[in-house]
């Protein structure tokens, strides 16, 4: 027997409908056998489903196995229903209904193959009806405030709290905040009472650069909810300055140091929390560390003050060491001021003392500097030696010859200060030693070397001698007339190619003669007293081998003369049969008494010329004499307390008569009028002692 099958799609009730009916097929007839029929109902959201039934007639069965409606909901099977129902209550006509807190709702409906009682079915109606969420959800809607509407709900937080983005969950407003304060206090919300849940707090300490952030937590001012048992702090405590981080913390006490030292000045707090079990939270002090500077600005310096550290802002004076400067472009200066800047760096660091500088040792003339220090270069403590051309020079004060780089920038002698040493010319040292004995008048040639004091005076013909490398002395008769006569040095012939080419023409720039010394008509002259004169020269003459000066006597006794005390004399001079010699000639003679003088009669003149003699003069002679030309000439003597050198005793002066015994003008009665004339017209002594 073939039997009709109903079997039905689900079928939606309208869209989002506010209400609606739902009837078994044939409703009120006898519904069909095999029947298999789905409903989905659908309401607008924020509102539940209140489906209710008026009319239930199902073939009656165990666990309505035959026969039945089956409502769902939410996945959840609300209910099943067969077999017939009456109203519930008098006066109602309801007899099931069903209350779920979704918008959708699924109903069911299978009949089997018989339905022999001819059961009619079942009508059924159902509304939206308001939903009060935040009564009716399992789980709390809202994380504190739940707010019911027609149609919906709303979340709302306490104050101090704001609504995080999924409109449910509240959080306090705890970011934000920035402490620029050198120092002070932060704690979490609410402390010492419980924190928030769902919170993220973001504290930044932003200090001056220049300071470092410090943070103290005593451990009883940490209390943060334990991690699990995994190690997870689900509320936490993580603080990051720059490039470290440190923690998340939490726990019952703190776990990290009880001080944390940072390298930056900006430092973030960052506390989270979950819904779970809030405590009392915590309370940092943080201060900042102002940056240390190192305890020295730049090499070879010292600071005032002195202090154990020196932190930022602080100021110094900078000082160099003895001995150090700092050279800038235009000056050099010993100290400057410098600051400790927030980088930890000194101001004015790139600076630099540096050994001062002397500059090349001062030139000396006639000397040469060298290097006796391991410093080879003009930088403090370098020491240098000052060495004359020997033999020809020698130093004016023995054994100050050491100078030293001082912190002044000046060369300086322990005993001469910055006063440089002299380089005084060898005196009465002959290159040449004279061994010939014979006599200028007839006497024989001398060699170059012999007489390097020896100066010639061309006009009028006479002789000088070097005493100095600026001084000339002669006789004063020689210079009457002649204010500044052309001399030469350094040469035995005169003849004029020897004077052009050999000779060193020394130019007089001043005349000196002896105030005591009288003037006479020339001839006859008979008054030859202070018969002494100097000449200073322009320019200082250069020693050597041919030209140095000769020694002046001393003041001792040693310097008296005696009878019998030879000495040389030399000079350009007549000679026999009155001719006048182009070369230099030189002779040995003895100091003689006076009277051997005063016996000689005079050379063409009468008996009536008296001469005149006096204790300034030397006779000397006898056979071997001076004459005519040689006037200046020096009688040099060997030195009684140094036989390697010669002093000027006497200048030839004047005769009674050539060959027989010459007078000379006695230089030891003249000492301090020479040295005194010398310096008067010096800026510092340039005679040998």
């Amino acid at each position: 027997m073939w039997s009709l099958i109903f079997f039905c799609l689900p079928i939606w009730a309208d869209a989002a409908s506010m209400y609606g009916e739902i009837l078994s097929p044939n409703y009120p007839q006898v519904y069909p056998n095999y029947a298999n029929e789905t409903w989905q109902i659908q309401v607008p959201v924020g509102y539940g489903i209140h489906l209710y039934f008026t009319h239930l007639d199902l073939e009656p069965s165990q666990d309505c196995e035959y026969d039945f409606v089956e409502i769902l909901s939410g996945g959840y099977v609300e209910g099943v229903l067969c077999g017939q129902k009456k109203p519930r209550a008098p006066g109602s006509w309801i007899v099931e209904e069903f209350r779920v807190p979704y918008n959708t709702l699924t109903m069911i409906f299978q009949s089997d193959f018989s339905n022999e009682e001819h059961f009619t079915g079942f009508a059924a109606y159902y509304i939206a009806v308001d939903l009060d969420e935040c009564m009716d959800f399992v789980d709390e809607p809202c994380s504190h405030y739940c707010n019911n509407y027609i149609g919906g709900y709303f979340c709302s937080c306490p104050p101090d709290y704001f609504l995080y983005n999924d409109n449910k969950t509240c959080g306090v407003n705890c970011s934000g905040n920035v402490f620029t304060e050198p120092s002070g206090e932060i704690a979490s919300p609410n402390y010492p009472n419980q924190y928030p849940e769902n919170s993220r707090c973001d504290y930044r300490v932003a200090l001056s650069p220049g300071y470092s952030v410090v943070l103290t937590i005593r451990s009883d001012d940490f209390d943060v909810e334990p991690a699990d048992s995994k190690g997870t702090c689900h509320d936490s405590l993580t603080i990051v300055a720059g490039k470290q981080h440190f923690g998340p913390y939490c726990g019952s006490k703190f776990p990290g140091p009880s001080e944390i030292r940072t390298r930056s000045n900006i430092l973030d707090i960052i506390f989270q929390t979950d819904q779970g079990t809030q405590h009392r939270g915590w309370k940092i002090r943080y201060y900042g560390d102002p940056v240390t500077c190192p305890m020295s600005v730049i090499s070879n310096s010292v600071l005032d003050p002195k202090k154990d550290r020196y932190i930022l802002k602080d100021t110094v004076k900078v000082t160099c060491v003895e001995g150090y400067e700092i050279v800038r472009q235009r000056d050099s200066i010993t100290s400057f001021v410098s600051s400790c800047q927030e980088n930890g760096e000194w101001s004015n660091s790139h600076l630099s003392c540096v050994p001062v500088n002397c500059g090349d040792p001062p030139p000396v003339d006639n000397a040469q500097a060298s290097y006796v220090s391991e410093l080879q270069e003009p930088l403090y403590t370098a020491a240098v030696r000052y060495q004359c051309e020997a033999p020809y020079y020698t130093l004016e004060n023995k054994g100050h010859v050491i100078y030293r780089c001082s912190a002044s920038g000046e060369w300086v002698n322990e005993k001469m200060g910055t006063k440089l040493p002299k380089c005084v010319p060898v005196c009465g040292v002959p290159s040449n030693p004279i061994r010939d004995t014979g006599r200028i008048f007839g006497g024989t040639r001398a060699e170059k070397g012999n007489f390097p004091w020896q100066v010639y005076f061309s006009d009028p013909r006479a002789s000088g001698v070097l005493i100095s490398d600026r001084w000339v002395m002669t006789a004063a008769h020689v210079l009457d007339g002649y204010d500044k006569p052309p001399i030469y040095a350094g040469v035995i012939n005169v003849r004029r190619e020897f004077l052009k080419s050999e000779a060193e023409n020394l130019i007089p720039e001043a005349s000196f003669i002896h105030p005591g010394w009288k003037e006479e008509p020339a001839e006859p002259r008979i008054d030859f007293d202070n018969d002494i004169a100097l000449l200073k020269l322009k320019e200082p003459v250069k020693m050597g081998p041919n030209i140095s000066p000769i020694c002046l006597p001393g003041k001792s006794p040693e310097y008296e003369l005696e009878e019998g005390t030879l000495g040389y004399i030399a000079g350009w001079g007549r000679r026999e049969k009155g001719r006048l010699p182009a070369d230099l000639w030189k002779a040995q003679i003895p100091v003689v008494n006076m009277d051997k003088c005063r016996s000689v009669k005079p050379e063409g003149f009468d008996d009536s010329v008296t001469y005149i003699f006096t204790d300034n003069m030397i006779c000397a002679g006898g056979g071997k004499d001076s004459c005519q030309g040689d006037s200046g000439g020096a009688y040099a003597i060997q030195d009684p307390l140094n036989a390697t050198r010669y002093y000027v005793a006497g200048l030839i002066s004047w005769g009674p008569k050539c060959g027989t015994f010459g007078l000379y003008t006695k230089v030891v009665r003249y000492l301090d009028w020479i040295r005194e004339t010398m310096r008067e017209h010096e800026d510092e002594e340039a005679w040998q002692k």
